[in-house]
C-alpha cells in the first residue's frame, strides 16, 4: 500500500485519489484526454511520507485533474520508461504523453508542488 491517507468518511465522488494495481490500469490514466497527475512512491520513502501529509489538499485545489499513485517497486519497467530516478516525483501525462515531471527532490514542499501544477 502507498500510504496516501484516505477519509473513509468521503463519498465516492470525492475520492480524487487512484492507487494503481496493473499496467492496464496505469494506461487507461495516461491516456486519458484531460491532464493526469501521477504520484511513483513507495512505502519505505521518508520522502513519500512528508509528500503525503500535504497531498490530500493539494489534490482538493486541483480537481480538474486526474490522481493517481502508482508504486516504483511494485512497477520498475513503468518506472524506468518514464525516467523516475527519485520518489516520490509527480508526473503528468495528457492523450498518453508525458507533458511534465516534477522530480523528487522538488516534490518536499506544498509550495514546490503548487507551483509545478500552476504552469501547467
Amino acid at each position: 500500500m502507498h500510504g496516501l491517507k484516505y477519509d473513509d468518511k468521503k463519498s465516492p465522488e470525492e475520492t480524487i485519489m487512484k492507487n494503481i494495481n496493473t499496467e492496464k490500469e496505469y494506461r487507461e490514466q495516461i491516456n486519458q484526454e484531460g491532464l493526469t497527475v501521477g504520484i511513483f512512491t513507495t512505502t519505505w520513502c521518508p520522502d513519500c511520507k512528508r509528500l503525503d501529509m500535504f497531498i490530500d489538499e493539494i489534490t482538493q485545489e486541483h480537481q480538474d485533474k486526474q490522481w493517481f499513485t502508482i508504486d516504483r517497486d511494485e512497477f520498475p519497467e513503468i518506472s524506468e520508461e518514464q525516467t523516475v530516478m527519485g520518489i516520490p516525483s509527480l508526473l503528468v501525462f495528457k492523450n498518453g504523453e508525458k507533458v511534465a515531471h516534477l522530480h523528487s527532490a522538488n516534490a518536499k514542499t506544498p509550495e514546490a508542488v503548487n507551483e509545478f501544477l500552476k504552469d501547467l
